[in-house]
């Protein structure tokens, strides 16, 4: 949950204009006319679509309350749980890493495919896995460490390439069209999970050979549509980024310098212009971004945010499982409702900022978050509080976070710079990643070791937390904002 905006043309995106001409050479003194197509954009636009559509699907298979109930079907401990909850935001410090070596390459389809290509495909030895343990050949206990290894692997090989990912599809989404865009993309993930999870819950609970085995069935489907959606990223115009880092770039924001329709490679520079840059300059790329006044406030802003939400966020479940002691079963009605309302509430949202900025979204809505913790004093499980409170509480963290989600997501795209971006928004990522885990675990001393009420305080303590977050969002520029 999290975002960002400023008046003036930064490098943070390259402004795609929808023309449909033949590309002309670029003269380095010149201005650059780089041409790309209405029906390339469109292409681009759906390929993105359709790759998040089947990532939902992965994504839903390999985490989640799936993964969950299939180590809990292993008699997995709580310690598990906590690795389990951790990885993937502790996977997030590679991301500088990974960004650092993705703008040595000559394409981000190819870097993509690297990486995301290696990690989906692993999941396919916890399948094997699995079908050992029904064999006998592998007992409860291993099952368990493999798995963990699979997440800590799939996650570290997906951190070094989500920067990578994030800076490709920035360039090709138009500015303008960012809001509306991203909050389609988000909604057709957003049904996905509606309508999958119970499918995949219902194939599982009910396989004849057991639920091990029906996870077994499932991860399989996952995999293959999680293989299918890096198929969808051959469909997108292809960017360079030793192109993307040079001093062209940086002449987008106020020329109409765009991809070329005619190859893949969206980039249509010379040699020469391009390879001088590489490779990156540690002590200049430093630099610049210390003097990124911008960024930083932003990247102040994003820790906190991340710090205060995870402290209470993964608590709320175990409020209403453990305290309230209400079936799983509702639980699991409350979130689907808090999916739905997330799903109807992103093109809304995603139009809005379009017009107003994301700015002013963060901030309003920020304000309504940080309020949510409140919510939850004073519930208990008589009648109205489980037909009418907790129903209406998950339809507005639902709405309220679809909000958080987009506008943070497209307010750093606005931010960061076009050249080195996949570093900015791993460095984003990483510090996010590490504040997360942050929350998330002292969050949990604070209910395990306080004495009673210990739940009730965190939400309180995160409520606070969440207020002061928004501070630093108030010195943030936005462009074009």
């Amino acid at each position: 949950m999290n975002s960002f905006q400023v008046e003036t043309p930064t490098p943070s995106t390259l402004e795609i204009s929808p023309v449909a001409s033949t590309p002309t050479a670029l003269n380095p003194t010149s201005q650059p006319s780089l041409k790309i197509s209405k029906d390339v954009i469109r292409t681009s636009l759906r390929a993105s679509t359709g790759d998040a559509i089947f990532s939902a699907i992965f994504s839903l298979t390999t985490g989640g309350i799936l993964l969950s109930n299939f180590l809990v079907e292993l008699d997995a401990s709580p310690v598990v749980f906590g690795m389990l909850s951790s990885i993937p935001m502790i996977a997030n410090l590679i991301q500088p890493l990974g960004a650092y070596f993705s703008e040595s390459t000559t394409s981000r389809f190819q870097y993509s495919l690297l990486t995301h290509g290696i990690s989906r495909p692993l999941w396919l030895i916890l399948v094997i896995g699995i079908l050992a343990t029904s064999w006998g050949g592998v007992n409860s206990h291993q099952l368990v460490i493999l798995t963990l290894l699979i997440v800590l692997f799939t996650h570290l090989l997906g951190g070094l390439g989500s920067a990578a990912w994030l800076s490709w599809v920035a360039m090709i989404v138009p500015r303008r069209l960012r809001g509306r865009y991203f909050g389609l993309r988000n909604s057709a993930a957003s049904l996905t999970n509606l309508v999958y999870l119970p499918l995949a819950g219902l194939a599982v609970s009910h396989w004849y050979g057991g639920t091990l085995q029906g996870y077994g069935v499932v991860l399989l489907v996952g995999i293959v549509f999680g293989i299918l959606g890096i198929g969808c990223q051959y469909f997108q115009v292809d960017v360079n980024p030793r192109c993307q880092n040079t001093d062209v770039a940086k002449l987008a924001q106020t020329s109409e310098i765009q991809p070329d329709v005619a190859k893949k490679d969206s980039c249509e520079i010379p040699e020469s212009i391009c390879l001088p840059q590489l490779p990156i300059p540690q002590n200049q790329l430093v630099a610049s971004i210390w003097k990124n006044t911008n960024f930083l406030m932003f990247l102040v802003y994003f820790t906190l945010w991340m710090l205060a939400v995870n402290l209470s966020a993964p608590f709320f479940n175990f409020y209403m499982l453990d305290t309230l002691d209400l079936d799983v079963s509702w639980v699991t009605i409350y979130s689907s409702l808090q999916v739905g309302a997330n799903l109807l509430m992103l093109i809304w949202w995603g139009k809005l900022a379009d017009k107003i900025g994301n700015r002013p979204v963060l901030i309003f809505v920020g304000i309504l978050v940080a309020v949510t913790p409140l919510l939850w004093l004073g519930i208990g499980v008589n009648r109205l509080d489980l037909w009418l409170w907790l129903p209406l509480l998950h339809i507005f963290t639902g709405g309220t976070g679809a909000a958080i989600d987009l506008c943070s997501n497209n307010m750093q795209l606005g931010i960061a710079p076009v050249k080195n971006q996949s570093i900015y928004f791993a460095i984003a990522a990483a510090a996010a990643g590490v504040s997360g885990a942050l929350g998330t675990t002292v969050g949990g001393f604070i209910v395990q070791f306080s004495e009673s009420g210990g739940l009730l305080g965190l939400f309180i303590l995160s409520s606070l937390f969440r207020l002061a977050a928004l501070i630093p969002l108030m010195f943030i520029q936005e462009p074009g904002g």
